[in-house]
């Protein structure tokens, strides 16, 4: 695998001219005060960050990969709160998993009826509550924008880890991070992104960081009526004036593809049984149609999945997406950390 260094990230910026040596003290100079502008800060979605700090939480993520014992105590002495009105398997046991490795401990809810909230809470009302206990909150929410009503009532960090079919910038960083070091680069591929396009906030987070990226070409693979939302198409596929395409058949985009993102159908999503049973296996995934795929490409999935990826692909080594999964848990426990606060020798 090749993928930019904690250094070559940092080539190239104001005052990192010199030998080697200098370069390297200074990127990690650079590495370290660009993390440190993290600190305290809430996470809603993917634009929060610059590209700049992203990559440098990259960085890091590596690190950690590299050696995570190095970071058993980043965290310790201080607590989570995952506040999930949601279901969750992957990403509230991966924040949990994440602060427990950093040495931290969590306390939270997985369903609103075991919380105030079966009470009438309201969002700010708990979320302040949680502050007087916790240091971080992480809050998944069915509705839209309920994540930002918390970081607007609350002094600790929020971070949103899903809200409805808006946003889920954890999600994304995962992705990206999974693309960064297994296709070696985060620009110049083609990624076909396969499913529900409509309500998928995972993709909706992904197209708006990738188009940060030069030479992303998209392939949108949906049905009529699971096309990517106007706003997504509009305010930045078009605005930015990416590269993209839609079509309806998974067989024709295949061959084209570095990257095959592929997505549930959202039974939660959807108001009309009778509309979720049509749609549900639009798209399955098998051996036959892998053989279409370039012998390179990677197949991503943020789970759960139902059945539109066969588990016959699952013997594929393209097939990335619990690999993916474990990438989830590191991209997170350098979130966390970088919230807390990067000391200068932890680096």
């Amino acid at each position: 695998m090749i993928f930019p260094s904690r250094e070559d990230f940092f080539y190239g910026l104001p005052g990192t001219g010199g030998g080697p040596g200098q370069a390297e003290a200074k990127g990690e100079e650079n590495m370290t005060e660009t993390l440190a502008a993290l600190k305290g800060r809430s996470l809603l979605e993917p634009m929060d960050f610059s590209k700049e700090e992203t990559e440098a939480l990259f960085c890091l993520a590596d690190r950690i990969i590299e050696n995570p014992g190095a970071f058993g105590d980043a965290c310790r002495g201080r607590l989570l709160a995952t506040l999930f009105y949601e279901p969750s398997t992957r990403t509230r046991f991966s924040f949990e998993a994440a602060m427990l490795r950093l040495g931290g401990q969590f306390i939270g809810f997985s369903e609103p009826g075991s919380s105030s909230v079966s009470k009438g809470e309201s969002i700010a009302d708990t979320i302040r509550t949680v502050a007087c206990y916790a240091d971080i909150a992480v809050m998944r929410h069915p509705k839209e924008g309920a994540p930002r009503v918390a970081a607007f009532s609350a002094d600790i960090p929020v971070i949103n880890a899903g809200d409805g079919g808006h946003q889920h910038p954890t999600q994304t960083l995962t992705d990206l991070l999974t693309i960064r070091r297994e296709l070696g680069r985060t620009e110049d591929f083609t990624i076909g992104l396969c499913g529900d396009l409509k309500f998928g906030r995972t993709v909706h987070s992904l197209v708006k960081a990738l188009a940060r990226y030069r030479g992303v070409r998209f392939v949108l693979i949906s049905p009529e009526e699971l096309r990517v939302p106007d706003y997504v198409r509009q305010e930045v596929l078009e605005k930015g004036k990416l590269s993209y395409r839609e079509t309806e058949s998974l067989q024709e985009a295949l061959p084209e593809l570095d990257i095959l993102y592929m997505t549930r159908v959202q039974r939660e999503r959807f108001f009309n049984e009778e509309d979720y049973i049509r749609l549900k296996d639009r798209y399955i995934l098998n051996g036959a149609k892998m053989k279409l795929a370039g012998k390179n490409a990677m197949v991503l999935h943020p789970l759960p999945r139902v059945n539109e990826i066969s588990p016959e692909v699952d013997r594929d080594p393209r097939a990335l997406y619990f690999k993916q999964a474990k990438y989830g848990m590191y991209v997170r426990m350098a979130l966390l950390t970088a919230l807390k606060g990067v000391e200068a020798g932890r680096l």
